[in-house]
């Protein structure tokens, strides 16, 4: 089978993984990088031995290839996804989809129009770690899901982030920067959101940076640092996320517990892809450890640009879709619209719950 090409839009520090992981795929072929730093792209390009280094307008015009891997800074996201889809390409983007859910919406519509795709990450949910608490859920292991826990509680990325004011600039904080792992888990798991609330707060209107270079710079902080959600699943079950910058102290609670009628899995972090995945049975003293059912349990970023070429080449729906992304989007900012109005938030886009992936057995 042909492979699908690829070419890439922005050189950074998270093209590194997935220059090294895709090589190993033979379903692709990264044929393409471009960036705005010209020698970046070259340097890449010698390091991973990929054959073109383009402008970014040189790279769309290209007819060779068929997915453009948009890994630019968000605020551009939603420039290079259309200009993409324009091109003809397909496109797969790291998260978010978009700053705002308007420009996610024009995203999806215009590849809906055109007949093309849309990815996005994160594709942990598609790893060994969360696949084996899906397929725990999927066969019976704790009964009818009911409710869920989910917290990334942090003291904020100033001690140990290069560069961190643009984490306290308006439309990034926790939720935006770390909440779509959280969410497109527990829409991986438990299927889509249909209402949120949410309280969302400023705790320190200053951040003091203590890493380098900017050691001793103060932050002005623009958006919430500490925003405590609830989620309403079609399903009728119901979780709890809260995204914080603000916990100095540090915390002992989980990143995601999910609750049944006969048990509760203890899931891993959503910003891995392996385990630890726990089980424990209604009845049963302690929580137990499952051994992982699936593949993809390293540091296998990539996967979801690899489903979707393999979707691309099976005619079926690729998991990591833009679609799952949009509703994502849509409920962060959800929750701040709820705390600022003082509301629930009816979540207009609705999106399925992504195939499981196959596992090892």
């Amino acid at each position: 089978m042909q492979k699908v090409r690829v070419g890439i839009i922005g050189c950074g520090n998270i093209s590194d993984a997935y220059l090294v992981n895709c090589v190993h795929y033979e379903e692709l072929e990264i044929v393409a990088l471009a960036d705005l730093n010209g020698e970046l792209a070259q340097a890449k390009a010698d390091k991973y031995k990929v054959e073109k280094v383009l402008t970014t307008e040189q790279l769309l015009a290209d007819p060779s290839i068929d997915i453009v891997l948009n890994l630019t800074i968000p605020q551009v996201h939603a420039t290079i996804s259309l200009a993409a889809l324009d091109a003809g390409k397909h496109v797969y983007s790291e998260k978010p989809l978009a700053v705002t859910v308007e420009d996610g919406q024009r995203i999806i519509a215009k590849a809906q129009e055109l007949g093309l795709r849309v990815g996005v990450a994160p594709d942990t949910v598609l790893g060994a770690g969360i696949q084996t608490c899906r397929k725990l859920i999927d066969d019976g292991a704790i009964g009818q899901p009911i409710a869920a826990n989910a917290f990334m509680l942090s003291g904020g990325p100033e001690s140990w982030h290069p560069n961190p004011a643009f984490l306290y600039a308006k439309g990034a904080g926790p939720m935006f920067d770390m909440g779509p792992y959280y969410l497109s888990a527990f829409i991986t798991l438990l299927g889509p959101i249909k209402r949120v609330t949410g309280s969302a707060v400023i705790s320190y209107p200053q951040r003091k940076i203590s890493s380098e270079p900017n050691y001793g710079q103060m932050i002005q902080v623009e958006t919430p640092t500490h925003i405590n959600g609830i989620i309403d699943f079609a399903s009728g079950a119901t979780a709890t996320l809260v995204t914080s910058f603000d916990v100095l102290g540090g915390s002992s609670l989980p990143n995601i517990e999910i609750y049944g009628s006969e048990g509760s899995i203890i899931v891993p972090d959503p910003n891995t892809f392996g385990g630890p995945v726990k089980l424990r049975r209604a009845g049963s003293e302690q929580f137990e450890d499952v051994e992982l059912t699936h593949p993809f349990g390293g540091n296998d970023r990539g996967v979801g640009l690899l489903d979707m070429a393999k979707a691309i080449q099976e005619n079926r729906p690729h998991r990591a879709s833009g679609e799952l992304a949009l509703q994502v989007l849509e409920i962060m900012h959800g929750f701040h619209i709820a705390s600022a109005e003082g509301r629930h938030y009816e979540v207009a886009f609705r999106c399925e719950r992504p195939e499981a992936m196959k596992s090892n057995h």
